[in-house]
């Protein structure tokens, strides 16, 4: 067995348990919404690494997978009645409100994933391979770009209207100050920084708590309820 077909069963496990809530979850479900988006990230994920598009495979699934947990431990606890992290919750609190578009939706989600789960997921990724963070700056990289494609398909996709730059249109106002690849950089910035506070774990605790609200005050504000 190679090295790479050692670290394959976690991604096709994760990749599995996304397509098992997409097929149980109504279509208009704001989890559902973002589900669909981030299995088709995960899927392209898989599919470079198998194509040798990434140059350490194992680091790439690690941190693939890592950071897919994360996501799903949030799952995990709304389903079982307990509190997700703070940066999850308005996407589970609103996920059936009718005045929410899958727009809003899908880059709630996103913005949950990328502004705090990545971050950790570096962490946890660092801790289990026993390297830096450097060590994984081009893994992380390569993810990113492959989100900041998928978010301006999702835009072109979900966006209401045939005119993507209606002035007009509340939606335009509220999510298009938000930018993925800016929060992708916040969140290599982020992820250092933490690293760096490993050996101090109640300062470390204190800076995630305030991420994990900080985010999840911008999710809620993304999911403010439109009109029709």
């Amino acid at each position: 067995m190679t090295q790479l077909e050692q670290f394959t069963t976690p991604v096709d496990a994760v990749v599995a348990r996304m397509r098992a809530l997409d097929a149980a979850l109504p279509a208009r479900d704001g989890v559902a919404v973002f589900n669909r988006v981030y299995l088709a990230v995960t899927e392209a994920v898989d599919r470079r690494i198998d194509a040798g598009r990434f140059p350490d495979p194992r680091a790439a699934i690690t941190l693939d997978v890592r950071f897919a947990e994360r996501y799903l431990a949030a799952v995990d606890a709304a389903a079982e009645e307990r509190r997700p992290p703070a940066c999850w919750r308005p996407l589970f609190q609103y996920r059936r409100h009718p005045g929410v578009r899958p727009l809003q939706f899908a880059l709630a989600g996103i913005n949950a994933h990328i502004g705090h789960d990545l971050a950790l997921a570096v962490v946890d990724a660092c801790r289990t391979l026993d390297c830096e963070p450097g060590d994984l700056e081009d893994e992380f990289d390569r993810v990113g770009d492959l989100l900041v494609t998928l978010e301006e398909r999702i835009r072109e996709d979900l966006m209401p209207g045939p005119d993507l730059l209606q002035i007009a249109d509340p939606l335009t106002h509220l999510l298009g100050a938000w930018s993925l690849e800016r929060a992708r950089d916040a969140t290599w910035s982020t992820a250092r920084a933490l690293w760096a506070l490993r050996r101090l774990p109640d300062v470390a605790r204190e800076f995630t708590d305030r991420l994990d609200a900080a985010v999840g005050l911008a999710g809620r504000m993304m999911l403010t309820p439109l009109p029709d």
